[in-house]
């Protein structure tokens, strides 16, 4: 993992949102199975045709360790895109999650392999393998669009995508508005005091826009 990736690991997917004034954020029903889960790496792109999962497959032998597998199933909640033993295979490569406009299944068993998969909610069905679809290449995946190479950073608030061109510029401006927004809920949190005024000030500074 790279420094500038580990450094989004500890960047709530909100402060980073609120940087890019919330353009880049997936769709809200792409949920973490656990609300734990804080996922961040490079995106290595998916896109398949709905209900054919082959491209997966390929994409995990072809993904470097330390990759998201950025999966665009066009919003598909009929078929999985893979259930525990692909999320397996995923897992022991050293991918570093999975997001998918779409679904998976199995979800007690890929919960039990504790490994990011961020997705729309889970089914019974499985994929065909008839062998379409396309890697690294440009997609949308929850209403967004994809590069490969972009940073994806999940938590249990959504996914966020970090366009490559702006990753340093936009780290640096999430790690500002993290800490100001830390030392904000220290100079307030359990005075009411403290809270009335911050409330005057803000409501004051707000009024007639």
């Amino acid at each position: 993992m790279s420094d500038i990736v580990a450094k989004y690991q500890s960047v709530p997917t909100t402060c980073i949102s609120d940087t890019m004034q919330g353009l880049h954020n997936m769709d809200s029903s792409i949920k973490p199975l656990k609300e734990e889960y804080h996922l961040a790496g490079r995106a290595f792109t998916v896109k398949m045709p709905v209900g054919d999962n082959l491209a997966v497959l390929k994409a995990i032998r072809e993904a470097q360790p330390g990759d998201v597998l950025v999966i665009d199933a066009k919003g598909d909640t009929y078929r999985a895109i893979a259930g525990d033993f692909i999320v397996g295979l995923a897992k022991t490569l050293g991918i570093q999650g999975i997001v998918v406009d779409g679904v998976i299944r199995d979800i007690v068993g890929i919960k039990q392999l504790d490994f990011p998969v961020f997705c729309k909610g889970t089914t019974v069905a499985a994929s065909g393998k008839a062998g379409w679809g396309e890697l690294n290449v440009p997609i949308s995946c929850g209403g967004t669009s994809v590069q490969p190479g972009d940073i994806i950073v999940g938590d249990a608030d959504g996914v966020v995508v970090i366009p490559q061109a702006q990753e340093e510029e936009i780290l640096q401006q999430a790690l500002d508005k993290l800490m100001k927004d830390q030392e904000r809920e220290a100079s307030v949190s359990g005075n009411p005091e403290a809270v009335r005024a911050y409330l005057d000030k803000f409501l004051a500074s707000s009024a007639g826009k």
